[in-house]
């Protein structure tokens, strides 16, 4: 069975997303955005409102998250026995240097960035709405998979996490499953992934 992870705050130990607007981003603008996440935006416009705050130059950030972004413990066992699909509402830009550090090569689908002087611009891989959740998410990027274990940690994990055969969740993801009530199962590492597959 296919395994599907997501990126930040799943793979990664912390949101890289989150990190790199505290570093380079407006954090008053990142926490107004959050507030309003599921509320009255969508979680494309809370990400592309948080990044316009960003000016940084693209090769300043990556180098910034290739030596502090980490990856959750076990990751790397677990992508090289696994192979998992990486589902990600983050960037191809973040996201890429982080796997050639770790001296992984995985599929990888997110969105991209153009990083302007102005304010990065998220160039988002889909605008089409889910019948399911009215929004764009990422059940899409699993469709035709067939059966999938599901890895995930967020907001942005809810609507696909519902879709999967199995689902490993923490966090924000897991309160939501047990709200839902919804079946899953926590996990802390990718070590307790890999006894558990």
């Amino acid at each position: 069975m296919k395994v599907v992870v997501d990126w930040d705050g799943t793979v990664t130990e912390t949101d890289g997303l989150h990190l790199v607007l505290l570093e380079f981003g407006d954090e008053k603008i990142y926490d107004a955005a959050e507030n309003r996440l599921g509320r009255d935006l969508t979680l494309h416009e809370v990400i592309a409102l948080e990044f316009e705050s960003v000016r940084a130059s693209l090769d300043e950030v990556v180098e910034w998250v290739r030596e502090n972004v980490r990856v959750r413990a076990g990751f790397d066992e677990f992508a090289r026995m696994h192979r998992p699909l990486v589902v990600s509402s983050g960037f191809h830009e973040l996201i890429e240097p982080v796997l050639e550090r770790e001296g992984l090569e995985l599929e990888v689908v997110a969105n991209h960035v153009d990083a302007r002087s102005t304010g990065w611009c998220a160039r988002f891989r889909t605008a089409e709405q889910c019948a399911v959740c009215g929004q764009p998410c990422k059940r899409a990027d699993v469709s035709g998979l067939g059966d999938f274990v599901y890895v995930g940690d967020g907001f942005s994990d809810r609507c696909v996490a519902l879709a999967a055969t199995r689902v490993f969740a923490r966090d924000g993801l897991a309160e939501y499953l047990t709200e839902q009530g919804v079946e899953f199962e926590r996990f802390e590492t990718f070590h307790d992934l890999a006894s558990r597959l």
